[in-house]
């Protein structure tokens, strides 16, 4: 097996912070203490409405992995791809742009694209981010046969929608809908993608699907590991997640 990486998407810290017209929690400082705890990367999710992460985060942001934290730690931008998450892409570089298909007023991700409807789009669009030197990543659901479809468009890797399975998770339908995830994600191998996952995963649910997806290159994680480390703090959140991603550990928080 392959080492899973943990990239921590800050959007929850980011709205917390919005609450209060007084500048904390910061994104900035909570991205120092969990990259010191051993996370391997940040996520951001700008949206149109800056609910969460502004877009003056997302430079902030890049400037600190610049100029602070150690090599290899790396940045992964999420949105749907209007002209403007293009060009903060373009302006701020990151190593890894994973493209959802969000409307503006979705309250969260919930689904993957649409190869057949928006290849064209795809292509073109992808194109144009590589060109910033970014690997780009197409949000998808557990459909092993759009797998091909994803490489098609020129994509890097696919990031697995986790919500359906940590839905059914210690459910009937968990074991069935877990080999859905693994054929999705060997197939996504096949194509020549990495494989990346992300979507309510859990202390609870990461380790069986960690086992389940040997190759399973990164995960994002923001909602539970925040809500995590309102219980046992961010540093020590962190290291019960990377603990999870460990393919024989049981994690007991």
């Amino acid at each position: 097996m392959i080492e899973t990486k943990l990239s921590v998407n800050l959007n929850k810290v980011a709205l917390l912070r919005n609450q209060r017209d007084v500048g904390y929690p910061s994104v900035v400082e909570m991205a120092r203490l969990v990259v010191a705890a051993g996370a391997h990367g940040l996520t951001v999710h700008p949206r149109p409405d800056e609910r969460h992460i502004r877009r003056s985060d997302v430079p902030a942001l890049a400037a600190l992995i610049a100029s602070e934290l150690p090599d290899g730690v790396e940045f992964n931008i999420e949105g749907y791809p209007t002209p403007d998450f293009i060009a903060l892409v373009q302006e701020t570089r990151p190593d890894q742009v994973t493209l959802v298909p969000d409307a503006p007023d979705q309250r969260t991700s919930d689904h993957g694209w649409d190869l057949v409807g928006q290849k064209r789009l795809l292509r073109e669009v992808i194109t144009d981010l590589k060109s910033s030197g970014a690997r780009v990543c197409l949000f998808m659901d557990p459909e092993p046969g759009e797998m091909a479809k994803a490489a098609g468009a020129g994509a890097d890797r696919v990031e697995l929608y986790t919500g359906p399975y940590a839905q059914a998770f210690e459910t009937s339908d968990a074991a069935l809908l877990l080999q859905r995830y693994a054929e999705a994600a060997a197939a996504a191998a096949a194509a020549g993608l990495g494989v990346n996952a992300g979507h309510d995963l859990s202390l609870d649910n990461l380790p069986a699907f960690r086992r389940a997806l040997p190759m399973l290159a990164e995960v994002s994680i923001g909602h539970a590991i925040t809500a995590d480390a309102l219980r046992i703090g961010f540093a020590a959140a962190v290291e019960a997640y990377l603990r999870a991603l460990r393919p024989l550990s049981i994690e007991l928080g």
